[in-house]
């Protein structure tokens, strides 16, 4: 079985995406862990792409497209997968379509409101990088780490500031991603409100398992 997942900042897609290479036993590909593994690597690829990100720059389509293909050539990634973080573009939805045959394009529905929320309420502990959640998951004592008492902070991505513009620029990317996968019978959308559990059963239950 060969998916894609997409869907807003704060979806789960993470989460999701470890329950179903458990449930579904598919390969988890995601592009940001390949870019990370190169450049922590410091891998050819890697320095060019930490170059470009330094520079506040995008990774441009070709080089995205390329890494992905690679990747989906080794043999773990032969017997399913999915892709977490790529297509971003219609221009490499396009290129994915010609070198692979997906069987589902599945977008998890959150409302803005929601991602505020979940967004907006995380922390992480600056020393040990535990992470906790103001309502679904908070601390014992307001500020401080349960796991080793460091200093539990937000991350500027976490910002309110941030989260609008992580929105804006994620509709302006996936809604054309969403129409085109749409007009081709490959989407499937799941309402990402719920549990990672109980989304995890929707789409079992989606894909005939």
């Amino acid at each position: 079985m060969k998916l894609v997942f997409l869907g807003p900042p704060g979806a789960g897609k993470g989460t999701l995406a470890t329950l179903a290479k458990e449930n579904l036993s598919l390969v988890h590909i995601s592009t940001g862990d390949i870019f990370r593994a190169n450049i922590r690597n410091q891998t050819p690829l890697g320095v060019q792409v930490k170059a470009i990100l330094d520079s506040g720059s995008l990774v441009p389509d070709d080089i995205t497209i390329a890494i992905v293909k690679d990747r989906l050539q080794q043999p773990d990634a032969l017997g399913g997968y999915l892709l977490d973080g790529f297509p971003r573009t219609i221009v490499q939805a396009q290129a994915l379509s010609g070198f692979e045959q997906l069987d589902a394009v599945v977008n998890f529905v959150l409302k803005d409101s929601e991602v505020v929320r979940r967004l907006s309420g995380r922390r992480v502990c600056k020393s040990c990088g535990t992470g906790f959640h103001l309502t679904s998951l908070p601390p014992k004592k307001e500020g401080v780490c349960d796991k080793c008492g460091g200093t539990l902070m937000q991350r500027p991505d976490d910002e309110a500031s941030a989260i609008q513009e992580r929105l804006r620029v994620y509709h302006a990317q996936t809604a054309p991603l969403v129409e085109w996968y749409q007009s081709r019978g490959l989407l499937k959308e799941i309402d990402a409100s719920p549990a990672p559990e109980t989304v995890m059963k929707v789409l079992k239950e989606l894909m005939g398992r």
